[in-house]
């Protein structure tokens, strides 16, 4: 860990001590490709296992989350040096591998939890000891997230949980997950329920994997029959967890926005950066509709500063979070314009790929023989096509927008103040 800890070390300082870490601890070829060539290089010499098995590394030297106290497996730096360490590290590409973690868990804990909470779950979370996954969505109840059907009833001094959640990132290999459930189905939809901060790895919890058109299997689905979580694991007061998993939702929209969000890779695909490298490549073998266009180059350069804009709203938002503040509307301002962008960036890539976005070797035997052939801006646009549902729909995020930023009234609900058990429901 970085020893030199707390607001009083300026940016130039920790600028400094980062590169002093980096030549010290991240291997030579990774350093040398990043300088040469930034993140594609990296990858291009570093495979995600190695990247794995290096990581304890990284996350024991507080530069994780330089902003948060060393008690918490930070080094308690100011935005503005947390800032300047960032901008040391970006070229070595060097993501955190806890996002779940870091974005959606820890946003609450700051604003709702206990000391004992923080404590105990904080330094694991940064140093990547822990993963975590979100139990939010339901079948029943994605976008009205609110009518959710997950039952916790008290048992003593546990809770017992009894449903399902479903499109849960990387349930199969959490440890804790951030949980809703209902603990009071005669309060109104909103009151009766529950944040918890469930032990995945336990009976009672069945994981199933739910593969998506690009042959990826990154959402689950999650059973509960019986499982506990001790009451010391409740975040915030019975029936106060919508307020508490407002914190989580404007961090997972901050998340899945793309430029700048502190994600890993969640939006999906190539940037702008890489149009352009497709649209030369096509000049170059003397295709039509490449950079020599001028068509595509407005197309393309339009597209770019659209990203330059998106990663600029995103640091707003990540200097809330780097300041142990939860994500404002400006969250769901970036998530809407960001999920769309991104959807408009893959279709350029395969646009710009041509024919071998339409056919490629693979495409006979099995699933995995045919999506290990398929191009990666193919799978990037595929990917994509999730990225206006996710984290909250677009639909969602416009009302939140619409409500609280720009201050029209509240969206009409007949069922406003009903208790939930006497609202109709389907299933």
């Amino acid at each position: 860990m970085i020893t030199e800890t707390g607001p009083e070390v300026g940016p130039d300082r920790a600028a400094e001590l980062t590169r002093s870490w980096v030549a010290e601890h991240v291997p030579a070829d990774w350093r040398a490709a990043g300088e040469r060539g930034g993140r594609r290089a990296v990858r291009a010499v570093r495979t995600p296992e190695q990247y794995r098995a290096w990581y304890p590394v990284f996350g024991a030297s507080g530069l994780v989350a330089a902003r948060w106290e060393p008690a918490h497996g930070g080094l308690g730096w100011t935005r503005e040096a947390a800032s300047a360490a960032e901008r040391v590290l970006a070229p070595y590409h060097l993501p955190r591998l806890n996002p779940l973690g870091l974005n959606l868990a820890a946003p609450a804990l700051f604003a709702h939890g206990t000391d004992e909470q923080r404590a105990r779950f904080l330094g694991p979370m940064a140093r990547g000891e822990q993963v975590w996954c979100q139990l939010f969505s339901e079948p029943g109840s994605g976008s009205d997230l609110a009518s959710l059907s997950t039952r916790a009833v008290r048992d003593g001094d546990e809770w017992v949980i009894t449903g399902q959640k479903v499109w849960t990132t990387w349930a199969d290999q959490a440890d804790f997950g951030v949980l809703l459930a209902r603990t009071d189905p005669d309060l109104p939809k909103h009151q009766g329920i529950t944040y918890f901060l469930l032990p995945m790895r336990q009976p009672g919890v069945e994981v199933r994997p739910l593969p998506h058109l690009g042959g990826e299997t990154e959402f689950f689905e999650v059973f509960f029959d019986g499982a506990r979580v001790p009451d010391t694991s409740r975040v915030g007061e019975v029936g106060a967890g919508w307020r508490v998993a407002q914190a989580t939702l404007s961090g997972e929209r901050q998340m899945v926005s793309g430029a700048g969000s502190g994600g890993v890779d969640r939006v999906g695909g190539g940037s702008a950066a890489h149009l352009v490298r497709l649209a030369r490549a096509r000049s170059e073998r003397g295709l039509d509709g490449g950079w020599t266009d001028p068509a595509v180059r407005e197309r393309v350069v339009r597209l770019w500063c659209e990203e330059q804009a998106r990663g600029w709203t995103n640091e707003r938002v990540r200097a809330r979070l780097a300041g142990n503040l939860a994500p404002g509307p400006e969250s769901s301002v970036g998530k809407v314009h960001g999920s769309e962008l991104n959807q408009r960036v893959q279709l350029a890539a395969v646009d710009l790929l041509g024919g071998p976005a339409l056919a490629w070797s693979g495409t006979a035997g099995t699933p995995g023989e045919y999506w290990a052939g398929m191009p990666a801006e193919v799978q990037g646009m595929l990917r994509s096509r999730a990225n206006t549902i996710e984290g909250g729909t677009s639909e969602v995020n416009k009302n939140v927008i619409a409500e609280r930023v720009l201050g029209l009234p509240r969206e009409f609900d007949p069922y406003r103040g009903t208790p939930w058990a006497q609202v109709p429901r389907s299933g």
